[in-house]
């Protein structure tokens, strides 16, 4: 068990540090103000939050999640068997595609992050969880509302028009305020809080209500809608000794749940309020992502290698619609990519850590007709993110939710069940003498632990950011040699497809063909399976007739039925 330090500080950084990895986006020094950003922040935090657990909770955790743990090894080896089993370039696997950075690196962070939660033992620890997601909520909210009456301040592009929150993204912000209101929601019904608080957030509530809809995101209103619902539940169990009332909302809720997902499907009376087309896209994606684990069924494609296969992969449907040019990088649903990336085997391991995290929320549920809003926060959250990663992608500002509050609240469940007076038993016989050996053998406060943490994990998790910083700079200082420096591939400048193609275009687009022709032939060697790299060798003026023979042929190959992938104007 932590000490009480240790757990304070602990349960201080992941609360601050989630809230953090939300919020934090950084424009003007990088081309990607978003993921490569976030990756850096989730590296920090999991680094200082592994280090102290381990530290000074290692055999806390064993003892007590030893299931949980052998669980999560699997997990990351079959990450660590995808990366091995892919031909995709090596950082990609490791860091991810550009834009996505869902490599083996942002899952073993991710991992750590709910190890870490393991420990925690203190009903205050756990509730400072849920806050943290308050306070990244509430910023949103405040930033939304900003963007919404004044204008947007950050400097990055919107070709959605609609708000952004800190994801760059209106579905991600729609879905994350969705998980913020149905916390708040939960916050609101609680008693014993001043008529001044509960105004001001109820106030918050209703302004939230009004962003979701401004972000035009379908999920966000599907997440709170149920979130909501789940908290009623809760509430009205809470309230009433008899069995039938909430048994009663729940088969309506539940009956309405029901016609909303049949409208999604283009069924029933609310298909023209709920049914959006990119319904029907993301069910071409998510039969590509099912069609890459039929063909690699124990291996995946490799980490954040679906762009790569989708073109091959797509129904023949998808050329209708979306269209045989419009391509994704993502199934747009979190499990299945975890069935595209690794296969099966990373499947099953992936939906293991789900059922844990589901038996400990029934557990805490039959054990307890409270309201209690720690608990009901944290798995309301939970089940939230759970919901919008159905039709959503891994994106890190939200996926720290969902393992970060998985592993609270098995802790949570493990804390409820021991009584008080095992605790103090448990304390006097062996606790106190543990925690004095453990805080020994350490040697060192659990603050610098966590700072020597969070320099490992930044070590791990900055080479993106260099290189994506690097490359902006590159592109500001309009110096070819700067630009072809920021191309050269090292630990803390690894590169992507998606920048060979670009340099290479950009240079062509100059007048510098030479340039132009060596980074295309780079980025096609650099990854044969990137579509854009062979359409850029085809088309720059310095490639020789056989090479723009083997561009057309490897098109072909990559995306054999697409009637237009011959629509390219001829020597």
């Amino acid at each position: 068990m932590l000490n009480t330090a240790s757990e304070k500080t602990l349960a201080n950084l992941l609360t601050v540090g989630s809230a953090f990895v939300t919020i934090f986006v950084a424009w003007g020094s990088v081309t990607d103000p978003v993921n490569v950003t976030k990756l850096l922040a989730l590296g920090a935090v999991a680094g200082a939050g592994f280090a102290i657990a381990i530290s000074f909770g290692a055999g806390r955790i064993w003892g007590a999640h030893k299931v949980v743990l052998i669980i999560l090894t699997i997990f990351i080896v079959t990450v660590i068997n995808s990366v091995i089993q892919s031909d995709a370039p090596f950082p990609q696997l490791i860091y991810g595609a550009y834009g996505r950075n869902s490599g083996l690196v942002t899952y073993l962070l991710l991992t750590l992050i709910f190890v870490s939660t393991l420990v925690l033992s203190n009903n205050l620890s756990f509730l400072k969880i849920s806050y943290g997601l308050l306070a990244a909520g509430l910023i949103n909210c405040v930033y939304s509302l900003w963007v919404v009456t004044f204008g947007d301040f950050i400097g990055w592009t919107n070709p959605y028009g609609n708000i952004l929150g800190t994801f760059g993204n209106p579905n991600f912000v729609g879905a994350f305020l969705g998980i913020f209101a149905s916390v708040l929601f939960a916050y609101l019904l609680q008693p014993k809080i001043s008529i001044l608080v509960r105004v001001l957030s109820a106030i918050v509530l209703l302004v939230t209500f009004y962003e979701i809809k401004s972000s035009h995101a379908i999920q966000g209103i599907v997440v709170t809608a149920g979130g909501m619902a789940i908290v009623g539940f809760y509430f009205l169990r809470a309230r009433f000794k008899t069995p039938l009332v909430p048994a009663a909302y729940s088969f309506l809720v539940s009956v309405m749940g029901l016609i909303s997902v049949m409208g999604a499907l283009q069924i029933g009376p609310l298909t023209k309020l709920i049914y959006k087309n990119s319904v029907s896209l993301r069910g071409e994606y998510w039969h590509a992502g099912w069609n890459m684990a039929a063909k690699f069924p124990f291996s995946g494609v490799g980490m954040d290698t679906y762009g790569d296969w989708y073109r091959r992969l797509r129904n023949d449907h998808a050329l209708i619609n979306p269209g045989p040019n419009t391509v994704s990088n993502a199934s747009h649903n979190v499990i299945l990519d975890q069935l595209a990336y690794g296969g099966w085997p990373m499947l099953i391991a992936y939906l293991a850590i789900l059922v844990l995290v589901v038996i400990a929320i029934i557990k805490v549920t039959l054990r307890s007709k409270e309201f209690n809003l720690t608990f009901v926060g944290l798995a309301v959250a939970w089940i939230c993110y759970q919901v919008q990663s159905t039709i959503s992608i891994n994106q890190i500002g939200l996926a720290i939710w969902g393992w970060l509050l998985g592993g609270t609240l098995i802790a949570y469940e493990r804390f409820t069940r021991l009584s008080a007076d095992e605790e103090t038993r448990d304390g006097k016989s062996s606790g106190g003498k543990t925690r004095a050996k453990t805080k020994q053998s350490v040697g060192i406060s659990p603050f610098m632990v966590g700072v020597i943490g969070a320099v490992v994990g930044l070590l791990v998790a900055v080479p993106p950011y260099s290189s994506d910083s690097k490359w902006k700079a590159a592109l500001g200082s309009g110096n070819v040699s700067e630009i072809e420096k920021s191309l050269v591939p090292s630990y803390l400048n690894p590169q992507n497809s998606y920048r060979y193609a670009s340099a290479s275009q950009l240079l062509e687009a100059n007048k510098l063909y030479d340039l132009s022709y060596k980074y295309a032939k780079i980025g096609v060697e650099f990854n044969p399976d990137f579509f854009d790299a062979w359409k850029m060798l085809y088309y720059v003026q310095k490639a020789t007739p056989e090479e723009k023979s083997l561009a057309k042929k490897n098109l072909l190959r990559l995306d054999s039925r697409n009637p237009n992938i011959f629509d390219v104007p001829q020597q």
